[in-house]
């Protein structure tokens, strides 16, 4: 009985802590490394124009202006947006800001979009 609530209260506080970054008001840190190795990989050779090496940065360097552009947006989208944009994001295989961006300006087109009607 004692194992079974420890284990459920282990579990509750890291699903607690998961939840934590989409619920503050900061831009989440997202390792955009994995997304930015598969766009490089399928660049081909080294000798093809755009090599992996160099779109590998190109990646990494246009995720970073993503993310400065989501900073200077952040407060303009809910916390509902917030919360499930980057929950989403966070869970899937492969986070890069490009998409947590679309997710959150798709949310708030959407809910203009209704209310206009």
């Amino acid at each position: 009985m004692r194992a079974n609530l420890c284990v459920a209260t282990g579990t509750s506080v890291l699903l607690l802590a998961s939840l934590l970054p989409a619920l503050s008001d900061d831009v989440p840190v997202i390792n955009v490394d994995p997304v930015c190795r598969g766009i490089a990989q399928q660049a081909g050779s080294v000798s093809e124009k755009g090599a992996p090496d160099l779109r590998f940065s190109q990646c990494v360097k246009s995720e970073q202006a993503i993310r400065d552009k989501l900073a200077k947006e952040w407060s303009t989208f809910t916390a509902a947006d917030k919360g499930n944009c980057v929950g989403e994001e966070k869970s899937g295989p492969l986070p890069s800001y490009t998409d947590l961006i679309t997710c959150l300006e798709m949310a708030r087109d959407v809910r203009e979009m209704n209310a206009k009607k």
